[in-house]
């Protein structure tokens, strides 16, 4: 509809200070003394230029709790959480009906995708997050990897 349309193009006025206000959010948890042997954090990589929308953190195998309890946490401490929707793809139900081979291939063991599927997760960086918030994300979870 034009009011749609009239609410799209005002958005994507938006959408350069959004791209930067996520990257700086990101910075910010990323900079931040996360460096918990527990938890692996993705880097930027070389020739990247991301706009990120969420902060991914996966549970490494120094990990003394799991990804359920930390995520509990955040969300019990009013910090949204994700679920990766991605990693090992051939666990999802839909292969259960094709054949291995002919319908899709496996090449290795994917151990690292199964890792990805079952301990990573996301918390947002929505661009109006201040630093306020980014603090009390990184405070949180600080409290509760150190309390494990």
């Amino acid at each position: 509809s034009d009011t749609q349309a009239s609410v799209g193009v005002a958005q994507l006025e938006k959408f350069p200070t959004f791209v930067e206000k996520r990257k700086e959010n990101q910075k910010k948890l990323y900079d931040a003394p996360l460096d918990f042997k527990e938890l692996q954090l993705v880097e930027t990589q070389p020739n990247s230029d991301p706009s990120w929308f969420g902060f991914m953190m996966t549970l490494t195998n120094e990990a003394k709790f799991t990804r359920n309890e930390i995520v509990e946490f955040l969300e019990g401490s009013n910090i949204q959480t994700r679920n990766l929707f991605a990693g090992n793809m051939t666990r999802h139900p839909m292969f259960d009906s094709m054949v291995l081979n002919q319908d899709y291939r496996i090449v290795g063991e994917l151990t690292v995708t199964d890792t990805i599927m079952t301990n990573s997760f996301w918390i947002g960086l929505y661009p109006g997050m201040g630093d306020e918030a980014i603090g009390y994300m990184i405070e949180k979870i600080r409290e509760f990897v150190q309390s494990k």
